[in-house]
């Protein structure tokens, strides 16, 4: 802190305190200059690969429904193969139709297209299908 003193014509010889801001300037100064270096190294958008996703393990139940699509889009109900969407869809209606509906686990293959997948999502939207889960294998652990 610095006194400032007042000049010689001054009465009762006061002195003036006042605060020096030189100091909390230069501060305030290298600060903003050490953030404007900093932010873009931290903002950066660097293409990273995300961890895995773990899940817990549901339990499945008896009357649960397994829709499987594999790596050319054909469709299967448990293990028999549907010969196209809408005997999906019938088969799901049915499902809705009853007073307790059941889960739908879909089994995607890992090498299947977003479309066959995405059929049977489509599929159980339009029958009102409540409870849709997807059947994964579990993360490898490192």
């Amino acid at each position: 802190m610095a006194v400032l003193l007042p000049p010689d014509d001054a009465q009762d010889g006061a002195l003036l305190a006042g605060i020096n801001t030189t100091p909390l300037v230069d501060v305030m100064l290298v600060l903003l200059i050490i953030f404007l270096i900093t932010i873009p190294v931290v903002t950066s958008s660097v293409p990273v690969k995300l961890p895995d996703e773990r899940t817990t393990a549901s339990q499945s139940r008896p009357d649960s429904v397994i829709i499987s699509v594999d790596r050319q889009g054909q469709l299967f109900w448990f293990d028999s193969r549907l010969p196209n969407a809408d005997a999906l869809e019938r088969r799901l209606n049915g499902l809705a139709a009853s007073v307790q509906q059941p889960e739908v686990h879909i089994r995607g293959d890992r090498q299947a297209s977003f479309e066959g997948v995405g059929r049977v999502l489509a599929a159980c939207r339009r029958a009102g299908i409540a409870k849709v889960s997807f059947i994964t294998e579990p993360a490898a652990r490192p």
